[in-house]
């Protein structure tokens, strides 16, 4: 079976530019007959403008990573409760873990597989955390 690929990039997310060309895709969604699989780039509490969302407040930031997850899953006929597999990366892990009931709101749906790995900084100083995502879904980003 040959698989086919789409890159989406969500209507209302930042698309990061370096001398007019966009650096990278949201989200790649490859189709294998029926079943399409959603790679999701790693979501940072960045607003449709590019702005840091909450900056020193970890809540906010995991708050706006998850509307940021929302988008890129809707954006191929996806929700939460369809993602398989998430990567979290913070930078102050005991601070993650203070906000578990806001991490379960945007991930405890679809109870996907999930690792966490504490790093000692992400792209730009202010972000808190980033996470990226796999989900399968039928039909979907295809048509």
């Amino acid at each position: 079976m040959i698989a086919s690929r789409r890159n989406i990039q969500p209507a209302g997310l930042h698309m990061r530019r370096l001398e007019g060309r966009v650096l990278y895709s949201h989200v790649v969604a490859v189709r294998e007959g029926e079943i399409v699989r959603l790679y999701i780039s790693g979501q940072l509490a960045r607003d449709g403008a590019g702005e840091i969302v909450g900056k020193g407040d970890m809540a906010a930031q995991i708050a706006q990573v998850g509307r940021n997850l929302q988008a890129c899953l809707g954006s191929a006929g996806a929700t939460l409760e369809d993602l398989v597999k998430t990567t979290t990366y913070v930078t102050d892990i005991d601070e993650f873990f203070r906000y578990s009931e806001m991490r379960m709101r945007y991930f405890g749906p679809g109870m996907p597989t999930s690792t966490t790995v504490e790093v000692r900084r992400l792209s730009h100083p202010d972000f808190m955390v980033e996470v990226e995502g796999e989900a399968v879904i039928e039909g979907g980003a295809f048509g």
